[in-house]
């Protein structure tokens, strides 16, 4: 930090409403209660949603390579699939090179559920009360910010 960036020792920066980590945490929930009822008309969870929207990208995938892109660890992300795959959205299958791997992939019903969700992103728009512009330049900020992180937690 220079001198021009460090905060008065006169302010009280320990107060909740100044932490960034608040804002974003209260914000994810308030979020998530929004989704809720959206994505429970599809039956779906808001982690289970985040899952099919990966599998809709790239239909078929490995559980290490899926935690990755969701920074889910396999115990988290595990039962999650299985709910996938007893609701008929996903299979799960042992690689036939590599028994250690499992490949996620989706089913006809997965596949066909992508429809239904098309709507979803405007409704979010629409709750947000953002612009398209403005949540472009929120998503990337954030995106930039979590790299951000992720690089001061590996310099440790």
């Amino acid at each position: 930090m220079t001198q021009a960036t460090i905060p008065s020792q006169t302010e009280d920066w320990l107060q909740l409403d100044r932490q960034l980590c608040f804002a974003l945490y209260s914000t994810s929930l308030a979020m998530t209660k929004i989704y809720k009822p959206i994505l429970g008309e599809l039956g779906l969870t808001y982690p289970q949603y985040l899952v099919m929207l990966v599998l809709w990208e790239t239909e078929s995938l490995t559980v290490s390579e899926l935690g990755a892109r969701l920074s889910l660890d396999s115990g988290t992300l595990t039962p999650l699939l299985k709910r996938l795959e007893a609701a008929g959205l996903v299979d799960r299958l042992r690689d036939t090179e590599d028994e250690r791997r499992v490949l996620v992939s989706l089913t006809d019903a997965g596949r066909s559920l992508r429809a239904s969700a098309t709507g979803i992103p405007e409704k979010m728009l629409c709750a947000t009360q953002c612009s398209i512009e403005e949540i472009q330049f929120l998503t990337a900020r954030l995106h930039a910010l979590r790299s951000t992180l992720e690089s001061a937690r590996s310099d440790d």
